[in-house]
């Protein structure tokens, strides 16, 4: 069986169980998927079946875009609510035109030091997975590249945005680095992955429709049309949709 499976993976399970529970499902062992998403994310995975394993790398190159919500007033160890939440003191509340120049100083390729909870190895060993009590080891910063990020709403202290980004990308580490640029706090609520390349969520299968699926003919897109599909992706930046302008957002 060789192709793509385009999964929207529900929260509350890795990446790793949302392929193992496809792998049931299709009889086809040797799989993997294109980029991870955290168990509190939703949104597109992309599963590559047979000889499609060696999509792998071209699709984790796509730029993907995702739609989050976050909390400026509170951060955690893994800017994130999956960690205990501490409230941060800040002088004042920004101004909408401060969210705006804030925002739109991170597009473009940036300098981001990923997170210490995530799956950036180091010494060969998971960051995420270091021994209780060991000290964190500063993570080095790398090139990322947001080619637009978009505020939907802003009412204190949440902001519900949408961005598009390239690989290596952490949303985490963006919201961290906003509230450092607004001085306030920046802690990610919920993130949701709505396209990557030219797969979107609106096409996607759950797991419960996949089960249900008469079979490979209706749920995987072969490998000839996956290539082809992934060629012309490549020459595409996805848009921002109507309601993702910044221009009417904030209003």
């Amino acid at each position: 069986m060789d192709g793509i499976i385009n999964l929207n993976k529900p929260t509350g399970i890795t990446s790793a169980k949302a392929l193992y529970c496809v792998r049931s499902i299709t009889g086809e062992r040797k799989s993997g998927h294109a980029g991870t998403l955290d168990p509190a994310a939703s949104g597109v995975l992309l599963l590559c079946l047979g000889r499609a394993t060696k999509l792998v790398e071209s699709i984790m190159d796509q730029p993907k875009v995702y739609r989050a919500t976050a909390r400026l007033d509170v951060t955690s160890e893994s800017f994130d609510i999956d960690r205990p939440l501490t409230v941060v003191e800040f002088p004042n509340i920004p101004t909408i035109d401060a969210v705006r120049t804030a925002c739109a100083d991170f597009e473009g390729v940036i300098q981001q030091t990923p997170p210490q909870i995530s799956a950036v190895k180091v010494r060969g060993i998971p960051a995420y997975k270091r021994k209780a009590g060991e000290v964190p080891t500063v993570l080095a910063p790398r090139s990322v590249t947001v080619y637009w990020l978009h505020v939907h709403a802003f009412a204190w202290p949440t902001i519900d945005f949408a961005v598009c980004c390239g690989r290596g990308t952490y949303v985490r580490s963006l919201i961290r680095d906003l509230g450092h640029r607004l001085g306030t706090g920046g802690c990610l609520t919920s993130l949701a992955r709505s396209q990557v390349g030219p797969f979107s969520v609106e096409d996607a299968w759950s797991l419960d429709t996949l089960r249900k699926a008469a079979g490979p003919i209706e749920y995987l897109m072969d490998l000839e049309r996956a290539r082809a599909a992934l060629a012309q992706a490549c020459v595409e930046i996805p848009a921002p949709r109507p309601h993702d302008s910044l221009a009417s957002a904030l209003q």
